[in-house]
């Protein structure tokens, strides 16, 4: 999923489970900032203090993500996560949508609202749990399970514009990295890695699509993305009821409204043709106009991520300072949420990635 999806897609489902502005804000951004945050520095202290920063993002045709330490720390476990389905090792890191161990995760998380880090760690729960829905059928490391029979892909009904867009999107991928590619869809840039292969169609909420895995030569079925993102909605809406019921203190039930009376915007608003930037537009509209949940209609806030905040940090004197910054505590719930996926959830189901 993209940015309109994981901040401000996700921000409306927050404010409609009944949380109020702050947290909806703080839990929307650090879902975001799981794309964002690519920072290795360390953030130092005149007291010597420090914050160790690793990266949860890298661009899927990055060339540095053929390194395998950064495939399986970062694709992994934040944007790929294994459904453990299938016979090989392979074929069980393959994300697999609302799967059995995405629910492990969010029951770990949820486990955890008493910490200081909670609505952090409860917006990259959110966008890991997201990603199992648009990221399905694909792994997290350079894999045959993901390359794609060249030209495959049958899109359906598209308007004259987003043609015309998607087309510009690809020409524009192929003047950069032409000379790299063997394929139409980045398998060799990428190492087959992630859903390079099917550049951002599994992001597009709009899009109805299908293609050839080149390893069975079969077509995989029909993902319409509408319906797919429609039922993560609903289903993250849950989760973040359950964060209201833990930590009441976030908890706004004047913005409270049932999800089915929502399901039919919110379908709608899925399904329109438009680039990402016209997609934001669309979910801050409605947000606006009182669509989607109750209350006095409001704007959604601008979308900041946390890089900033490193360099405010960085040579500050009193280390203590980061104990309160967001971008600290996104480190923390960061940290927390890597060391459970790759030590814990995943050897528990025999894989044994990093």
């Amino acid at each position: 999923m993209q940015r309109d999806m994981h901040y401000y897609g996700t921000y409306a489902m927050a404010r409609a489970a009944g949380l109020n502005r702050t947290a909806s804000k703080i839990i929307a951004t650090a879902s975001q900032f799981v794309d964002d945050n690519a920072c290795k520095d360390s953030i130092e202290f005149r007291d010597a203090g420090r914050i160790d920063v690793e990266a949860t993002a890298h661009h899927a045709v990055d060339i540095s993500n053929i390194k395998p330490d950064d495939q399986r720390r970062v694709w992994v476990p934040f944007h790929f996560l294994p459904g453990s389905e299938g016979d090989t090792f392979a074929e069980q890191l393959v994300c697999v949508k609302n799967s059995d161990l995405s629910r492990e995760m969010i029951k770990h998380h949820l486990a955890y609202s008493h910490s200081v880090f909670f609505l952090e760690l409860m917006g990259i729960t959110a966008h890991v749990f997201a990603d199992t829905f648009s990221h399905y059928g694909f792994s997290g490391i350079s894999s045959p399970e993901n390359e794609i029979v060249n030209n495959s892909f049958e899109l359906g009904d598209l308007t004259r514009q987003i043609k015309e867009h998607i087309d510009r999107k690809q020409k524009s991928f192929l003047e950069r990295f032409g000379n790299t590619l063997q394929s139409f869809f980045a398998e060799e840039l990428s190492g087959a890695l992630g859903h390079g292969a099917a550049l951002t169609f599994p992001d597009r909420p709009y899009l109805v699509f299908s293609f050839v895995y080149e390893k069975t030569n079969k077509r995989c079925p029909v993902r319409n993305n509408p319906e797919t993102f429609r039922e993560y909605c609903g289903e993250i809406y849950k989760i973040f009821k359950k964060v209201g019921k833990l930590r009441q203190e976030y908890r706004d039930q004047n913005s409270e409204i049932k999800f089915s009376k929502i399901r039919g915007m919110v379908s709608k608003i899925l399904s329109i043709q438009a680039t990402k930037e016209d997609r934001i537009e669309i979910w801050k509209r409605n947000v606006a106009e009182g669509n989607l949940y109750e209350g006095d209609p409001e704007g959604i806030p601008q979308y900041e991520d946390w890089n900033s905040e490193f360099d405010k940090l960085n040579n500050k004197e009193d280390s203590r300072i980061a104990l309160e910054s967001p971008v600290f505590k996104y480190c923390q719930a960061a940290a927390l949420h890597r060391v459970f996926i790759l030590r814990q959830l995943l050897p528990a189901h025999g894989l044994v990635v990093g």
